[in-house]
Parts: structure tokens; C-alpha cells; sequence
């Protein structure tokens, strides 16, 4: 097939939807696709341009995937306003690449990703078009996620233009997906028909994330001498409710067995060091190369999975796939019955969101029984492969794709003759 994907954020930015969306544009061409995507130059999540990235449009082909990248504002500081014209200047800059790509290379599918919502259009456009299929796959619901981490106020008049605005494209595509059940029951409610929506989760190359059977590497590299490791590591945004760590921090200072290690940038990370000041048993480290995830993850005694209560159900953190991987416990905030709660479950322990208390002293369950640590770190592993397998995600996902496309190419000799059988009725 050929397929044309639409999305924000690709390689070779480190974390988040990037890797995913270049994890599967680059998945569709090793199995013989002609896989093209156009996005943005990367800048996420320090909101700079990365060294080598310049504001113009580069064409490339990388791993067999034609790349478009397209100039676009990066705010250094992404208050509301400012992010609703970072988006809206990706919309404008990729709508010519888009539809000069679709309708002079006529794709199959067009496979567009959110965030970013606001550029989903111009891949609807591009496949009404070409006379291609559409999909669009939602990796989180930027717009309640905006209102639950009050970046906009749920209430006036952009408020409700905005629900329409999402509503409308959310129902406009052939087929809409997202990432966990209750992200896709969310689509439902919203008002996309449910013959419609499918489940499509991130992946994860399981080959390259594997339990550590001995010391890290980074323990020497950072000096850290405390037999256990708490560590978080991602963006450090405003959804995460990540003020918890540096509160755990000081809750735990008593504990001399125990540094607590917040890996990651992003806007709010140093806001969370002045927080943090004069706590011993706290590091902060930038983000690490992905060739070096297995040592990263394989640092930690427990992962610490931070999330605002507000937001449970708007995404799933994609950085849990590689924390389970690691064979190693997770303890999350959650709330019961949210996704990433059952996600956890089995897997690790669920806190309260913003139940300090709670977060801390969970730490030091996992800290202090090795027996119950070993239980939910293999289970987690088992869980990362049962559910979270690349080759059988994309699998899915390309049978998926395959199926839509020959729906609609069997459509349309019935559409043309019902088109001809109404130019020939007498008038």
C-alpha cells in the first residue's frame, strides 16, 4: 500500500508520540510499504529547535520512509495561546506538503495522528482528494486535556468552539483509533460510531528493553551509592502532576537506602529543581540516547508513573510500555478503574493522585519487600509481552489497514454505477 501519515511529532526527538509514530512509518516500510510522513522539524520536549534542525521545509528519506518536515513556531515558554499557535502554525505549514503528497502520489490511506488535532483537517482534505481512505489515530484528547491541566478554562465561548471543533474532526475520518480501552470508549462518547473505532496501542521493540540481571551502567556514571533507585524518567510537562516526586522526596529523605532519580526536560523541569533544592536524595539528569533505554530503565529499583487525576482517561504515558518491559515494578497515580490503573494492576501499586503520603510510603513497600518486587517485576515483563509487542500491534494495525482499503476500493465500481444510473434518468 501506500500510505501517507500526518503527525506532529517524529524522530529523532527522544520521547513520546515521535518514537511511536517513527517506530510504525518505519515497521509499514520494512514489511514493503511506500510509507511517506509529513511533520514537523523537532523540537519536543525541550521547545527548541534540535541542533541541526532549521526553519524551513527538508525532504529525506530515513529507514526507508520519505520524511517532509515543516517549519512551525516553537513558544520557549508554551502557555495556552501560545501552544494553539505552535499547532496552528504546523497546520498551516504542512497543508501544501500534504496535499501536493496525496494528490501527486495518491495514497491509499491517509493516517493522521493527535496531537495534532488541529492539523487533521488537511489530511481529511488530502484524502477526500486523492480518493483515499482515512484514518485518524488519537494518542491523546489534547482539547479535555486542556481544560483538566487549565491551560483553557471549560467555559465561554472557545470552550464550546472548541468541543464542536473536536467533535466534528473526531467523526469526519473513515476510521478513528486510540490507545487503550478507555480511550477508545471516550471516542464512542464523542460521537464516532463504534463500527468505527479501533483499539491501537503503542509498541514496544521488546528485544532492545530487557531486564537487567546486573548493575546499570549509570550507577557508576552518576554516582549514585544508594542500594535502591525510584526513577522517573520522560517529560516534565503539565500533565504528569510530577510536584509529587520532589514531595515523596522529602517524605523518604530519611531513607539512606534510597536516591530518587528524575530523568527528562520539558518545560516545567526547573521549576521541579527549585522545588527540589536542598534534598540530598534527589538527582535530575537530561534525557538519555535511546540506544542506552535497556540501561536506563534497568537503573531502577520501582518506576514512579506520576499522573494528574484530572487527566486519567485523556492518555495513556507511553512510557510505561518501556518501564514494564524492564521487568521491574511500577507504582502509579491513579485512580481506580482509569486505565492506567488496570493497566498497573498486577504490575505494581496504584496511589491516589496527590495523596503525597500515600506515593511515599507505596516507595517504601517496594523498597522494603524484595519478595513482592520480584512478583510484580516479571509479572510486569509478562504483561509488556502479552500486550505491548510491536511485531503484533503493527500487525494488527496493517490487517486493519488492508481491510479499509479493499472496503473501499469494492465501493467504489458500486458508487460509479449508481453515479452513472443517476446521469442517465430521464429528467
Amino acid at each position: 500500500m501506500k500510505i501517507l501519515i500526518v503527525g506532529l511529532n517524529y524522530a529523532p526527538e527522544k520521547i513520546g508520540i515521535a518514537v511511536y509514530t517513527h517506530g510504525l512509518a518505519k515497521a509499514m516500510a520494512a514489511a514493503g510499504h511506500q510509507v511517506t510522513i509529513v511533520c514537523a522539524q523537532p523540537y519536543y520536549p525541550a521547545w527548541k529547535l534540535m541542533p541541526g534542525a532549521r526553519q524551513a521545509y527538508q525532504r529525506s528519506v530515513e529507514d526507508g520512509v520519505t520524511v517532509i518536515r515543516c517549519p512551525l513556531y516553537v513558544p520557549a515558554r508554551p502557555s495556552s495561546a501560545r501552544r494553539i499557535l505552535h499547532h496552528l502554525s504546523f497546520a498551516l505549514s504542512c497543508l501544501f506538503p500534504v496535499l501536493k503528497a496525496a494528490i501527486g502520489g495518491r495514497p491509499d490511506v491517509v493516517f493522521c495522528i493527535a496531537p495534532s488535532l488541529i492539523a487533521a483537517p488537511c489530511g481529511r482534505l488530502a484524502a477526500f482528494l486523492s480518493g483515499a481512505r482515512s484514518w485518524l489515530h488519537v494518542q491523546d484528547f489534547e482539547v479535555e486535556a486542556a481544560f483538566a491541566t487549565n491551560l483553557l478554562s471549560d467555559k465561554g465561548v472557545i470552550s464550546r468552539l472548541a468541543k464542536k471543533f473536536e467533535s466534528t474532526v473526531l467523526r469526519s475520518f473513515d476510521r478513528a483509533s486510540s490507545i487503550s480501552p478507555q480511550m477508545c470508549k471516550h471516542l464512542i462518547s464523542k460521537g464516532v460510531p463504534a463500527e468505527r473505532v479501533v483499539e491501537f496501542r503503542n509498541s514496544g521493540d521488546l528485544s532492545k528493553v530487557r531486564p537487567l540481571t546486573e548493575p546499570s551502567p549509570y550507577r557508576a556514571e552518576w554516582d549514585i551509592k544508594t542500594e535502591h533507585v525510584a526513577l522517573y524518567s520522560g517529560n516534565i510537562a503539565n500533565k504528569q502532576g510530577i510536584e509529587i516526586l520532589v514531595d515523596a522526596a522529602r517524605r523518604l529523605v530519611h531513607r539512606q537506602d534510597l536516591t530518587i532519580v528524575v530523568c527528562g526536560e520539558g518545560p516545567n523541569r526547573a521549576a521541579l529543581e527549585t522545588r527540589a533544592e536542598g534534598l540530598p536524595n534527589i538527582q535530575f539528569r537530561d534525557l538519555q540516547p535511546r540506544e542506552r533505554i535497556n540501561d536506563l530503565v534497568g537503573l531502577a529499583t520501582v518506576h514512579l508513573l506520576p499522573q494528574l487525576g484530572t487527566a486519567a482517561d485523556l492518555l495513556l504515558p507511553s512510557k510505561l510500555i518501556n518501564m514494564l518491559a524492564s521487568g521491574r515494578p511500577v507504582i502509579a497515580t491513579a485512580a481506580p478503574g482509569t486505565g492506567l490503573a488496570q493497566e498497573v494492576e498486577g504490575c505494581g501499586l496504584v496511589t491516589e493522585p496527590d495523596d503525597v503520603a500515600s506515593f511515599a510510603a507505596a516507595i517504601e513497600v517496594m523498597l522494603d519487600n524484595p519478595d513482592l518486587r520480584d512478583r510484580y517485576g516479571r509479572a510486569a515483563r509478562a504483561c509488556a509481552e502479552e500486550r505491548w509487542s510491536e511485531k503484533m500491534i503493527v500487525e494488527r494495525l496493517m490487517q486493519e489497514l488492508h481491510d479499509l482499503v479493499e472496503r473501499g476500493r469494492a465501493a467504489k465500481p458500486a458508487e460509479m454505477s449508481a453515479l452513472k444510473r443517476i446521469r442517465r434518468a430521464p429528467r
